[in-house]
């Protein structure tokens, strides 16, 4: 079915579904799933503990310099191994390399974590998505998922949206949304999930990676 190496990754507003989506396309081509799965595998390579980097998962790091100027990022060279080991910055930098060893051994699909640029950084074959929703279907199906109310759906949505836009531009520089950066775009507001992943396959197809 695959006809080349290659990673997916797919950069998700919350709540749109593109979580779930993931998972679906990774089953339905045999390959692995990675999404909060990173943060266990860094910590086990690093033996740092786990909870640094779910501390630091999806959220800007502490320099102010970064946060206020901008296309200013961290240095995301190979990861420091001195005082500054479980600095924001420096996690990130075990994570990417983490990113791109997956990328080097197998095909498989990576939700977030800036996985499209640090590939793109590091000359990785890779195909991008992005799925966005309104914010009505986005309530909708977290309310559904999360079983929580419409205020509490919408609260999560509001927090992680922002955590996930500043961290992007944080550590790359660049703005989460723009579409130069992604391979295709979709919108998720009046599609469902298996509708969402027959366009990712038919792009996919489309391009050569799967028959």
């Amino acid at each position: 079915m695959l006809k080349k190496d290659f990673v997916i990754t797919i950069g998700r507003q919350y709540g749109s579904g593109g979580r779930i989506v993931g998972k679906n396309l990774a089953e339905s081509l045999g390959i692995p799933f990675y999404d909060e799965e990173i943060l266990k595998i860094t910590s086990e390579k690093t033996a740092i503990g786990e909870q640094y980097f779910r501390l630091a998962d999806e959220k800007a790091g502490s320099n102010v310099l970064f946060k206020i100027v901008d296309s200013l990022k961290p240095r995301l060279g190979k990861p420091s191994l001195s005082e500054d080991i479980v600095s924001p910055e420096n996690l990130f930098r075990f994570q990417s390399q983490v990113v791109v060893e997956l990328a080097e051994q197998e095909c498989c699909i990576i939700a977030g974590r800036c996985a499209n640029v640090v590939l793109r950084d590091a000359g990785k074959e890779h195909v991008d998505f992005f799925v966005y929703a309104d914010m009505e279907k986005r309530i909708e199906r977290t309310m559904d998922y999360c079983k929580v109310d419409r205020e509490e759906a919408k609260k999560r949505i509001k927090k992680i949206d922002k955590e996930r836009k500043e961290y992007h531009r944080y550590y790359t520089g660049e703005e989460w949304m723009k579409p130069d950066n992604y391979d295709l775009m979709i919108n998720a507001s009046r599609i469902n999930y298996d509708e969402m992943e027959l366009l990712m396959r038919n792009y996919l197809q489309m391009k050569g990676y799967i028959e």
